[in-house]
């Protein structure tokens, strides 16, 4: 095993002793600062790579105040205001944070902004409106009563949305803000890479510039009480100008109205199916933030050092997914790891020469408090990213924060001198190369590539409570045994199905990016995907998968013929639909544990007995053993030669259907959890018709995985609870391997 490497360990001032210590005990070999620490001398001479936290636009607040005119823009959209008479007041800043935000009073009002009457959707003439800029007030003439009123205006981005939260959090008093500025303006532009060439010359000991990240935050709005109000983690609403609307125009030869960035409040979500504005505007976007970093990268090179991306803060317009990222140059990408998907997230990103994670927690006084046991979430966390570590490994790993406050919890420094371990043990053996990945998943959505390991989600790491079910289908992925790739419509539509392609899965609420919106009004698409099931294919549906808002054709899903379900949206009440007897003994549902209680008590309920009925099957005891997460009610069979494996509550949860020479499968939600893991590797193998290789190398517990290293001649078993686990293993030749895990443990043995 090796003792030393793969480890960037963070430090502060005054702390020399302990870092030098703790260094040699988690086996460092490079040592990075945090936001708001710096390096001591004798940190820099311990003979470490060393990493330097870069803020390309922010921390040079000497500029930002002599140019306030060129810090990073938003628009905003107000609350609505329901209008009593024909005149109606609208409050700019009514639920912003003042502190983070200003009304833009520069550029020309009626010419950037935008009222909106939102009863009927159009646009107010702008004669009809004033700005009161000393109440932040705009007053509306000619209003309709009864009709509410929007203001879509823009604001000057004051505090780094970043720096204010470790600021708050951290409690740091009277510390000056730090005021982000935008390189899209030529002065501020070349005040930035005159600074960074004279910032190259004065840190010599620099080996790696670690860009924290480059020039445009992500959407982060806070409300007037320090809360977060607006958090979209791969949102472009903080990038606007009016510079850069104007030269959009020239451009792309339309303008953008400020409706194309609040999108009615949404501030187009990733959730929301993009629209060419946005599209247009992303791309736009990319081309500049791209070409200035490849500036960057080329001036460390230059220097001598090497140029690393942080993928989080400003890390909006470079998009390490988007075709071309590989130009740019840079020699890594670091990122947090929330879970297996962010670890993903980093681990499969072209074109950089490795890729470094940062594990949780951070060494901030929110974990790190009297009374609590940091090492809990470390192991967690380590838990999660090994299992995708193991199917695409990143190069390095590291922690961010304060090392004085870790130092403080010696049960944390051994848990971390565990990890650390273990994680280079992983590279000794696998010589970072992934694990064998068995069949070929694509993940099909509008935004295909670009948003690899992004889907879902809100927050890096965070799904919320009404889709959770959905990103459990990444998370199981994460650290299965199955290569996956994600693809868009525009890939199906332009392309077909590539030829390697084994399952495709399509998921997540209608109307949404996820499930494609109007895309399934083009007949291509249908046509496509058919005739690649009925060749063989295999297409697994979840939620509200193929569906379209309007009710089109008398289906709602449209691949209802492929899964063999559909969802009543109310239109076809009066058609009956007969349930098939439920099937509750299958290859995918095979490691699904049912109480014999629940069983009896199922059996009891009718379960064997059809159900029929405008209502569908009536049962009143559900099978359990599945959880299936947010209910999607009123799915029914859309003939009864379809198999029901779960259909508790007069609904379909879980069924599967032959489609010609293929397989449709209809799950109706997928939250992660070992079990929902088990099964949905049971479905894709089943789909796929190749339940016949899902044997080897399977484990019999859940909560155990197998990877398989055929070049090095090895495979492990992990262990992915914090309990004592036993799982046999089936091996090729048909014998079967005992294994005995203690918690979060990893087992290796030779092929």
């Amino acid at each position: 095993m090796t003792s030393t490497g793969r480890f960037t360990l963070p430090s502060e001032e005054n702390f020399a002793e302990k870092t030098k210590e703790l260094a040699e005990l988690w086996g460092a070999d490079a040592i990075r600062n945090s936001d708001g620490t710096h390096l001591d001398e004798s940190v820099l001479a311990l003979g470490k790579k060393i990493y330097s936290a870069y803020f390309p636009t922010r921390a040079h607040n000497e500029w930002i105040t002599l140019h306030m005119d060129e810090t990073p823009q938003v628009y905003l959209l107000t609350g609505r205001v329901l209008a009593e008479a024909d005149i109606v007041d609208v409050p700019l800043m009514d639920g912003f944070f003042e502190e983070q935000l200003k009304p833009n009073r520069d550029a020309d009002p009626h010419k950037y902004w935008e009222v909106v009457d939102r009863t009927t959707n159009e646009v107010v003439d702008a004669s009809l409106w004033t700005l009161d800029e000393d109440t932040d007030t705009v007053h509306v003439s000619g209003a309709t009563p009864m009709h509410e009123y929007t203001v879509s205006f823009l604001a000057y981005i004051i505090w780094d949305p970043v720096e204010m939260y470790n600021h708050l959090t951290n409690g740091w008093g009277d510390k000056e803000h730090e005021i982000p500025f935008d390189i899209y303006h030529p002065e501020t532009r070349k005040f930035l890479f005159d600074s960074f060439e004279q910032w190259l010359k004065d840190n010599p000991q620099v080996d790696v510039v670690r860009f924290t990240t480059f020039f445009y935050q992500f959407t982060l709005l806070f409300d007037q009480k320090q809360r977060e109000k607006v958090v979209d983690w791969f949102g472009c609403a903080c990038t606007v100008s009016p510079a850069a609307l104007d030269d959009f125009e020239k451009e792309y030869g339309y303008r953008l109205r400020p409706e194309d960035f609040v999108d009615g409040g949404a501030y187009n979500s990733a959730w929301r199916v993009p629209r060419k504005a946005q599209r247009d505007w992303i791309d736009f976007l990319s081309g500049f933030v791209r070409t200035n970093v490849k500036k960057l990268a080329d001036m460390s090179h230059a220097a001598g050092k090497e140029a690393m991306m942080f993928l989080g803060d400003q890390w909006i317009g470079t998009e390490p997914y988007k075709d071309g990222f590989e130009d740019l140059g840079l020699d890594a990408v670091v990122g947090s790891i929330g879970d297996g998907t962010t670890t993903r997230m980093i681990a499969d990103i072209p074109g950089v020469k490795y890729t470094e994670g940062r594990f949780l927690p951070y060494f901030f006084p929110d974990t790190f408090y009297e009374g609590n046991d940091p090492s809990i979430e470390g192991l967690d966390n380590w838990r999660k990213a090994r299992r995708a570590i193991l199917r695409s490994p990143i190069s390095r790993m590291g922690y961010g924060g304060y090392l004085s406050l870790a130092a403080k919890f010696p049960k944390f420094v051994d848990t971390v001198t565990h990890i650390a371990d273990e994680f280079r043990d992983i590279h000794d053996r696998t010589g970072g190369v992934a694990a064998e990945g068995e069949l070929n998943v694509a993940i099909l959505n509008s935004w295909g590539k670009m948003r690899s390991w992004m889907a879902y989600t809100v927050a890096h790491a965070l799904p919320n409570k009404q889709t959770y079910s959905y990103y459990g289908i990444l998370e199981s992925l994460s650290g299965m045994r199955v290569n996956v790739r994600f693809i868009s419509f525009d890939d199906v539509l332009e392309h077909g199905v590539a030829d390697d392609i084994d399952v495709i899965i399509n998921g997540g609420p209608v109307d949404t990016a996820f499930t494609g919106g109007d895309v399934w009004k083009n007949p291509k698409l249908t046509e496509t995907l058919r005739a690649w099931v009925r060749g063989g294919g295999a297409f697994v549906g979840v939620g509200e998968p193929s569906s379209l808002a309007r009710f089109q054709a008398g289906r709602f899903f449209q691949l209802a013929d492929v899964l063999g379900v559909d969802e009543e949206r109310h239109q076809t009440l009066s058609v009956d639909k007969y349930f098939p007897t439920v099937t509750p003994e299958h290859f995918i549902t095979a490691d699904v544990h049912v109480d014999p209680a629940a069983r009896e008590a199922w059996e009891k309920a009718g379960y064997r007995i059809p159900l029929s009925g405008c209502g569908g099957g009536q049962g009143i005891k559900p099978l359990g053993g599945i959880d299936f997460g947010e209910p999607i009610a009123n799915t029914f069979p859309v003939n009864e030669d379809v198999t029901l494996l779960r259909a508790d509550g007069g609904q379909v949860q879980l069924a599967i259907n032959e489609y010609g020479k293929g397989r449709g499968v209809y799950v109706s939600g997928l939250p992660y959890s070992a079990a929902n893991a088990r099964l949905l590797e049971r479905i894709l193998f089943w789909a796929s018709h190749n339940e016949d290789k899902y044997t080897a190398y399977s484990s019999t517990n859940p909560e155990c995985e197998v990877a398989v290293f055929p070049d090095a001649g090895q495979y492990c078993v992990i262990n992915n609870t914090d309990r004592p686990q036993s799982t046999d293993v089936a091996l090729p030749d048909g014998s079967i391997e005992h294994f005995d895990l203690d918690q979060s443990a990893i087992a290796w043995r030779n092929l």
